[in-house]
């Protein structure tokens, strides 16, 4: 997918003890806050995957919000790998 200079297109796992019912709302709310548009490919009670794109300061901007909230969710971890990224992708750990 191309995407327009200075934005990246990013997968997002989000591991933990998730409340997917409200915890995927919650993500789409702050990620068009952001202005990230967002593609959720997996919900459940422990893994949520979506794929984002923009720029690269507001994807950390919503990892950051993910691992700080809701109330009703623990995040234990988030995986991202740059999707469009020239060299090799990779495993970011947060």
């Amino acid at each position: 997918m191309l995407t327009p200079h200075g934005e990246f297109r990013e997968r997002m796992t989000i591991l933990g003890d998730l409340n997917a019912a409200s915890f995927v709302p919650w993500i789409q709310r702050h990620a068009n806050k952001l202005g990230l548009s967002q593609t959720f490919f997996h919900s459940d009670a422990d893994r949520i995957e979506l794929e984002v794109t923009g720029p690269v300061e507001l994807i950390d901007m919503l990892e950051m919000g993910c691992s700080l909230g809701p109330i009703d969710v623990w995040v234990d971890e988030i995986q991202r790998r740059v999707m469009n990224d020239p060299q090799p992708s990779h495993l970011r750990n947060s």
